[in-house]
């Protein structure tokens, strides 16, 4: 096991930090989008909620999806400072492609696809924990499917509620309810996306000895990876809340409110079980949900075609550009 001096280590704790306030900018939409499209919210009253929100999630949920990310997707022995270092350079340098040209592509399977590759390519195929690689994959297609499921069951069973209420007192109340479920929403995303990043650094830290008592996540390292995600999303990243709350679909206060809680639902449960899913896939399908409910044709489906286009290439585009990274920061040192 390979080990660097102290300021290395905190260099590249640094770095994890960095993509952890990248994810909280780039998955700012997650967290805004409907609220701020439906114009309950101004946008830099929105990121303030979010931002908010996602710094307390720490006080809500336990850390097994960042145990999941630290000792379940590659094996901890073979991790060392270089493919942390492949791992972050994959998932960053596609995060800042994605968010350049506003396609919401997922911060979480950017990092898992990094660590993957810069683990390959140390040890080959033996460095994957392949329970643990077959459950996130699957989520890639479960997260939206179940937030698709849900919002649309929620859209409807409102729709029948409210069938006898004016429009204009549907959106007053909505408005309202909209606080409350863009809260939850924020809630989970901060739960589950913060903790990927707790895990890369809990791992670095697990291979350089720094750790007594074994494999966890310290305090300090979960305090500071929610305030980097809080800070992030307070950042914004209007490109794509562009896309998402304007461009797959127009909504209304019930349809953002819908959406949001269709989507938290399915961020507690991925959390609850230790599942690191993507925020972002989770409230697209969300989103696609409520736009169906209206008619098929209310969803600008070439839209979402390229979203899950970039949903697929994240895993082998991070996966790469972390096998690539590893070599050339081993070939160097």
């Amino acid at each position: 096991m390979s080990t660097i001096p102290l300021t290395y280590l905190y260099i590249l704790i640094g770095v994890a930090l960095l993509f952890d306030f990248l994810n909280g900018l780039h998955d700012a939409a997650n967290s805004i989008a409907t609220i701020v499209s439906t114009r309950v919210l101004k946008p830099q009253y929105a990121v303030v909620w979010a931002a908010f929100f996602n710094f307390i999630a720490f006080m809500v949920f336990g850390l097994s999806v960042a145990q999941t990310v630290g000792s379940g997707i590659v094996d901890p022995k073979i991790v060392d400072p270089y493919v942390i270092f492949g791992a972050l350079m994959g998932a960053i340098s596609w995060n800042v492609l994605t968010w350049i040209l506003g396609i919401p592509s997922s911060s979480s399977h950017a990092l898992i696809g990094g660590l993957l590759g810069a683990g390959i390519a140390k040890a080959g195929m033996d460095a994957v924990i392949f329970a643990g690689f077959t459950k996130t994959t699957l989520a890639i297609f479960v997260s939206p499917t179940v937030g698709f499921i849900l919002a649309l069951t929620i859209m409807w069973a409102l729709s029948w509620i409210f069938v006898r209420a004016t429009p204009g007192a549907v959106d007053h109340l909505f408005r309202y309810l909209q606080f409350a479920s863009a809260s939850f929403y924020s809630l989970g995303h901060g739960g589950n996306d913060a903790q990927k990043t707790m895990g890369i650094i809990a791992v670095l830290l697990y291979s350089q000895g720094q750790l007594e008592g074994g494999f966890h996540v310290p305090f300090w390292v979960v305090i500071t990876c929610q305030a980097a995600m809080g800070l992030g999303t307070l950042a914004g990243g209007w490109r794509i809340v562009h896309t998402m709350g304007s461009k797959i679909t127009r909504l209304t206060p019930m349809q953002g409110c819908a959406a949001e809680t269709g989507g938290a639902i399915m961020l507690f449960i991925a959390t609850h079980y230790g599942v690191p899913v993507s925020t972002t896939h989770t409230i697209t399908g969300a989103i696609v949900g409520v736009g169906a409910s209206k008619r098929i044709s209310a969803v600008r489906w070439n839209v979402a075609k390229d979203i899950v286009i970039a949903w697929f290439l994240t895993l082998p585009a991070a996966g790469l550009i972390g096998a690539l990274s590893y070599y050339i920061v081993r070939a160097l040192a």
